[in-house]
């Protein structure tokens, strides 16, 4: 009796066991007795997952504020090319047919509404298992080898395994660690760097953590990249949608710098220069004898008010008509641009992105299947695809292992 088709799915995150629940589910591989295996490096699958929007999971993205553009910096063609098949709403259906009710919130982040992450990844997990997809933890495959009629992957200190099949779904991996993989494959590879990070200074500002601005614009001067939304000054430095989003933008322009470069912000973002000038007018009009720093924007705390006042050379005593045209000028420049050093960078918590990795040239743009290697797939962020925040990095992962999955059933429905 001939054995059926092995499949080998390296990486027990989000894409992999995605693209495995549908496997699993899918009655012409049970028929074909095919045999479906996750090997993960870590001790626990969908471990990413179970921490990703601060534990509550934040699965995707309406899309209805932000373009597919504009979400992944690297990758966006492909992506939106493949939602076709699979798309946010497609996300949404799916985790609801498995009994988790979602919620949109204003920013258009979906979440489950009971803002646990762990709901996630029971159901993935359910699935697998009901699927018969076996999870081997604790594995981290050193080497794929292309043999004939299919793949050898090779660990360390057990035995090597063959399979007919091999997605990898691995997440973002150093240059070096990827070498070690892909060794024996020809594979153009885009070199890794991170992304999704915030941005540390040595200003005084930190002095101010835990201020929030909302919106506020953050820009990489020298460049035309900027990004808008909430800011948070932290005790290192900034952080926040708005410069989480700057980091994704510039993360290479970045990495070449050595993590070096000034941070412009507009703590007025949407108020123009006249607006501004026209509210210190009425300001004054209103309250002549009023300390300047007693009266501030309704967006900026007291504390961030005094700070920007003082930054503008501007006694916070004065009275407001005592502010000159020429103090004005000042202290509106230093609301809509003012700049501070970027001394380096530090991680978002533990939800780290990489951009970079496999070069997507050399994928079906269709099947995710390697041009060169027949049965050789990837999915998620192993490839050089990554967005900003928001629910766009899971969505991705949801995307293109649902995508790896239709194309493998298809391939053996072929057979």
């Amino acid at each position: 009796m001939s054995r059926g088709p092995e499949i080998a799915i390296i990486g027990a995150g989000a894409a992999g066991c995605f693209c495995g629940a549908f496997l699993g589910a899918d009655a012409s591989l049970h028929r074909a007795g095919a045999r479906i295996t996750i090997y993960e490096s870590g001790r626990k699958p969908l471990a990413k997952v179970a921490i990703t929007g601060g534990g509550r999971c934040n699965l995707t993205n309406s899309f209805k504020e932000t373009s597919v553009e504009k979400a992944y910096p690297r990758g966006a063609r492909l992506v939106g090319r493949l939602m076709t098949g699979f798309s946010n709403e497609d996300t949404c259906e799916w985790f609801s047919s498995k009994g988790v009710a979602l919620v949109t919130q204003e920013d258009q982040c979906v979440f489950p509404k009971s803002q646990n992450a762990m709901q996630i990844v029971n159901t993935l997990l359910g699935c697998l298992k009901e699927g018969g997809v076996g999870i081997v933890t604790e594995s981290p495959v050193q080497r794929i080898e292309p043999s004939e009629g299919g793949y050898i992957l090779h660990f360390d200190g057990k035995p090597s395994v063959n399979a007919d099949v091999v997605l990898v779904a691995i997440g973002g991996l150093a240059t070096a660690k990827m070498q070690d993989l892909f060794q024996g494959l020809d594979l153009e590879m885009v070199k890794p760097v991170p992304s999704l990070f915030t941005l540390k200074t040595d200003s005084p500002v930190r002095d101010l953590a835990g201020t929030v601005v909302n919106p506020a614009q953050a820009s990489l001067q020298g460049t035309k990249l900027s990004a808008a939304g909430p800011l948070l000054i932290t005790d290192w430095g900034f952080s926040g949608p708005a410069v989480l989003k700057l980091s994704s933008y510039g993360a290479r322009i970045l990495a070449e710098a050595g993590y070096k470069g000034v941070l412009a912000i507009n703590w007025m973002y949407g108020s123009t220069e006249e607006e501004l000038r026209r509210w210190l007018q009425k300001t004054a009009s209103a309250n002549p004898e009023k300390q300047i720093g007693s009266v501030h924007p309704e967006r900026l705390t007291s504390r961030l008010w005094n700070f920007i006042i003082n930054k503008a050379s501007i006694r916070e005593n004065i009275k407001f008509a005592e502010l000159s045209p020429k103090m004005a000028g000042r202290l509106c420049s230093t609301l809509l641009s003012d700049c501070y050093p970027i001394t380096g960078r530090a991680r978002f918590k533990e939800e780290f992105v990489t951009c970079g990795g496999v070069a997507l040239g050399q994928l079906n743009q269709n099947t995710l299947e390697c041009k060169r290697y027949p049965g050789l797939y990837f999915a998620g962020e192993v490839m050089d695809i990554d967005a900003v925040t928001g629910g766009f990095n899971l969505q991705a992962a949801w995307t293109t292992g649902y995508t790896v999955a239709n194309s493998i059933i298809k391939s053996f429905q072929k057979d």
